[in-house]
């Protein structure tokens, strides 16, 4: 990977043996497509866009609750629907994937 004889990073050295491993095992790097790059980018959008959304509505509702167990049953339904969004993106990004297979 580098040419100038600077040490590697550990970053750099984890990707080079997970290749290796990769080219042990037989498995290619899938070459995503345009389409699939652009849907994927899409997911991602989505998702921030989800998220963003979720966020604003969680502030308003907890400036306008004072009450503790109100406010932990909003923090808790909030993060759930974090968790939520980025496993549906991460599924919809994992069919993308899939369809190159």
């Amino acid at each position: 990977m580098m040419t100038d004889g600077a040490p590697k990073s550990a970053f750099e050295l984890a990707m080079e043996k997970l290749e290796r491993q990769d080219e042990a095992a037989g498995v290619a790097p899938a070459q995503l497509t345009a389409a699939q790059r652009e849907a994927i980018a899409e997911a991602r959008r989505v998702c921030e866009a989800r998220t963003a959304e979720c966020r604003i509505l969680f502030q308003s509702a907890l400036a306008t609750t004072l009450e503790p167990a109100a406010r932990a049953e909003l923090e808790a339904n909030y993060r759930r629907d974090l968790a939520r969004f980025a496993t549906d993106r991460d599924k919809q990004i994992a069919r993308i994937r899939d369809e190159s297979s």
